[in-house]
């Protein structure tokens, strides 16, 4: 597929640098906290999610896999390990420097190079059999429609793009309540102006923070699934979810015996959903599918 040259928007540069000093600043964080256990990947004992295990596993064998906004990389080889050959990206210069050196220590090769995700065409001038973009990557994008261009255009002809992300629903209420209630904080929508967070953690375990403001973007399922087809892909599937690997909201339960980390932190073998009487009221996560169709 043919991939145009994509343009960032120059209103869109502050909120990229102020992320991306955010991003710099998180990767030693993230390597030696105990969310992400990089000693336990090392050890085999970090598997992707059950989900992408279930709906995406059995399709990367032999297969060339990009991942998008691949931090620091335990994903992006972890297909590595069920026989993809993988190419992360990202724009943190650190987390591609710690994705190398986790492909070094485990002896799992990978590819990993440095650029904006809407630079990626450029930079990578290839396409692949698989596409994927995981958890926590699209709120971080302002412009989900050049988001999907990029995407298709990395999708060589009869490959797929695979998403398993937050649910816009679930971005959009408010995680910090005691009450137990659910309620809408936020723009479910895709909106031109960012919504503006300032924390001093990041969200796994680990010190304070130096760059604590970032800039993020919700946007709709159906904005999501409309980019795409305009992009000229073909949805296989959409699947909301009831379960997600951290405890988005205080209330919710571990699914299972065995939770090891009282705190709720992300483990992708550890899912967590609402109470019974509020399980079918809203979905956590979803996940996507979509087939780039043979010329």
């Amino acid at each position: 597929m043919l991939r145009a040259a994509m343009a960032r928007d120059p209103k869109h540069e502050p909120y990229y640098e102020t992320n991306r000093l955010w991003w710099d600043g998180v990767v030693p964080i993230h390597e030696a906290s105990r969310g992400y256990d990089r000693a336990g990947f090392l050890r085999g004992e970090k598997p992707l999610c059950p989900v992408e295990l279930a709906e995406l596993g059995p399709r990367v064998r032999g297969k060339s896999l990009l991942h998008l906004q691949c931090h620091f990389g335990i994903d992006t080889l972890n297909w590595a390990r069920l026989g993809a050959a993988v190419t992360g990206v990202d724009f943190s210069l650190p987390a591609i420097e710690a994705a190398r050196r986790l492909s070094e220590d485990s002896g799992i090769p990978g590819r990993f190079l440095h650029a904006n995700l809407y630079d990626a065409p450029d930079v990578l001038r290839e396409e692949f059999d698989v596409v994927y973009t995981g958890i926590g990557a699209l709120n971080w994008l302002p412009d989900v429609r050049a988001w999907a261009r990029v995407a298709a255009g990395c999708v060589r002809p009869g490959g797929l793009l695979y998403v398993y992300e937050g649910h816009p629903m679930l971005w959009s209420l408010d995680n910090q309540r005691d009450d137990r209630q659910l309620v809408v904080n936020a723009p479910y929508f895709e909106r031109s102006e960012p919504g503006v967070w300032e924390t001093d953690t990041t969200y796994v375990d680990g010190p304070k923070l130096t760059h604590r403001r970032t800039y993020e973007w919700n946007h709709g399922l159906g904005e999501i699934v409309s980019a795409l087809v305009e992009a000229g892909l073909r949805i296989e599937f959409v699947h909301e979810h009831r379960e997600v690997p951290w405890q988005a909201l205080p209330w919710m339960e571990p699914v299972g015996p065995g939770t090891t980390l009282a705190e709720g932190l992300y483990q992708s073998n550890r899912m967590w959903r609402l109470p019974e009487a509020q399980r079918d009221l809203v979905p956590l996560m979803y996940s996507l599918l979509a087939i780039q169709p043979a010329a």
